[in-house]
């Protein structure tokens, strides 16, 4: 009898050795990337279309603040650049005509200059044959009236060239004149240009401002997650600032465990661990987690959890990242088994 109890004590203690031993190397508790969206624009809220708990994707419009006065003020600033632009317009063709009328005035020179080469040549060509006249007179081979008559010729060609000659140097002393106005109109419309381009440079650029604060109306989600907590409705007036929704990464989390430094030689960046959840009653599901960080820093060991050596005061903390199945939820209670 006295053999049967020792026995059975015996086995009662090896079974409660086996019921303490732990299964995992260490423990923590659930986390995911999480991303509080704020308003950038301060205004009543038009549109707000999410709940707790929907899966948004990247870059999604969830809604949009009161854009009215800027889009008022930006349709303004369009007006005023079109107006601008014809301006500007309007000086370019009024440069190109001055320029028309400059070219014109250098054509009328040249035609001047022709007509005076004209006469010359023809001048030429009289005493050529006042000379040739003069031989048959002296043979008497025509009359003096002939020698007479190329002489009144050579005398009016000579008067028709002074004459051009004086109107040319009259005319191209207008002409001077002229392009010299031209010239001088030509450069005011290049001021008159360099003004508009530069007004036209400032509203492109209270236009450019005015399209970065309506962008800013608009709610967008930065990352591909679901929404955690709502903090705003539609029709509330917001301000700069304020928070509007929290998203997290529920597909990629991370869990944060905690470790003794006598476990710091077990493990590296990059290393392979298996994380299980803990759903209570002994229910566990198990994750292929890795290791993307592990703290240089000692803390005191959190209330909340058990290592594997139950004695140590300072732990280290490192972070695990796992594929999530849409089981885990942050804040749970978890374990890694290195």
């Amino acid at each position: 009898m006295k053999k049967l109890l020792l026995l059975a004590i015996g086995i009662l203690m090896v079974a409660s050795c086996g019921k303490d031993k732990q299964d995992y190397d260490a423990t923590g508790t659930f986390e995911a990337t999480e991303i509080t969206v704020s308003a950038e624009s301060a205004g009543q809220l038009k549109s707000f279309n999410i709940s707790e708990g929907q899966v948004l994707n990247n870059g999604v419009t969830v809604g949009q603040i009161d854009a009215r006065q800027l889009t008022l003020k930006r349709n303004q600033l369009a007006t005023n650049n079109e107006q601008l632009a014809a301006t500007h317009g309007q000086l370019a063709a009024n440069k190109r005509q001055l320029a028309a009328n400059k070219q014109a005035t250098s054509s009328r020179q040249l035609d001047l200059k022709k007509q005076v080469a004209a006469i010359r040549q023809q001048i030429v060509n009289q005493q050529r044959e006042r000379q040739r006249f003069t031989e048959l007179l002296k043979d008497g081979a025509v009359a003096q009236k002939q020698v007479d008559d190329i002489d009144y010729q050579l005398q009016v060609l000579k008067k028709q060239l002074a004459a051009t000659e004086e109107q040319i140097a009259s005319q191209n002393a207008a002409l001077a004149d002229q392009n010299k106005g031209i010239t001088a109109q030509m450069e005011g419309i290049d001021a008159q240009q360099a003004v508009v381009n530069a007004q036209q440079a400032g509203v492109r650029s209270q236009q450019a401002q005015i399209d970065d604060q309506i962008a800013h109306t608009f709610i967008k989600s930065p990352i591909t997650g679901t929404v955690l907590e709502k903090y705003a409705e539609a029709g509330e007036f917001v301000a700069v600032g304020k928070p509007l929704f929290k998203v997290a990464n529920m597909k990629r989390m991370f869990i944060r465990a905690y470790i003794t430094s006598a476990q710091l030689k077990n493990i590296k960046l990059g290393q392979k661990v298996k994380v299980m959840a803990d759903y209570g009653k002994g229910q566990k599901k198990a994750y292929n987690g890795v290791i993307t960080w592990i703290s240089s820093l000692s803390e005191f060991t959190p209330k909340t959890i058990v290592t594997d050596d139950e004695r140590a005061d300072l732990v280290y903390a490192i972070k695990i990242q796992f594929q999530n199945d849409g089981y885990v939820k942050i804040g749970m209670y978890g374990e890694v088994k290195f």
